[in-house]
């Protein structure tokens, strides 16, 4: 029988200084099997870093034809294509095709390596912008997780800080270029 995915519960205040955006959002997430904590509170923190009308968490690891996050039309067009992680440059590729607007979140240990295996096969590629997260600063966040997290989250310039329950953590966004 297959391991099925652990479900969490997020509320969370966004204040985002850079865009003059400021709402609270609940969220449900589910941690698939194959996916480590730190993944997921990437994703949940980029979600709020692209918080919009209609953005929406996907089935991710669940579905290969899916982005971890996206933004779609009412009449189902996609507007933006968000990836967790160090996707290949075939992929990248073909979400550049679907979306206009693309974004890449890397965040693990070989992230630097990762790029600079992949930024000269995807600079051609000029929707797609990328950023990298600081992986100490991911380890520190994931320790913050529970079933059901109350957070407060404030975004400025290149730093989100997150307050959750006693604890609290800062995260610091690079732009890769």
């Amino acid at each position: 029988m297959a391991i099925k995915p652990t479900i969490y519960k997020l509320s969370i205040d966004i204040s985002d200084f850079n865009r003059d955006y400021y709402d609270s959002v609940n969220l449900t997430v589910a941690l698939h099997p194959s996916e480590t904590l730190e993944r997921m509170m990437v994703r949940i923190v980029t979600y709020c870093l692209n918080a919009q009308e209609n953005i929406t968490l996907t089935k991710g690891l669940s579905n290969v034809e899916e982005p971890d996050i996206w933004v779609k039309t009412l009449d189902d067009l996609v507007t933006l294509w968000i990836e967790v992680g160090e996707p290949s440059p075939e992929r990248i590729k073909k979400s550049s095709r679907l979306a206009p607007e693309v974004k890449v979140y890397s965040f693990n240990s070989k992230s630097n390596t990762w790029w600079d295996q992949t930024k000269s096969k995807v600079q051609p590629f000029k929707n797609v912008q990328f950023y990298q997260f600081n992986w100490q600063q991911i380890q520190e966040l994931a320790t913050f997780v529970e079933r059901t997290m109350d957070w407060s989250l404030s975004i400025s310039d290149d730093t989100v800080y997150i307050t959750a329950e006693s604890q609290e953590c800062e995260l610091v966004i690079k732009e890769l270029t």
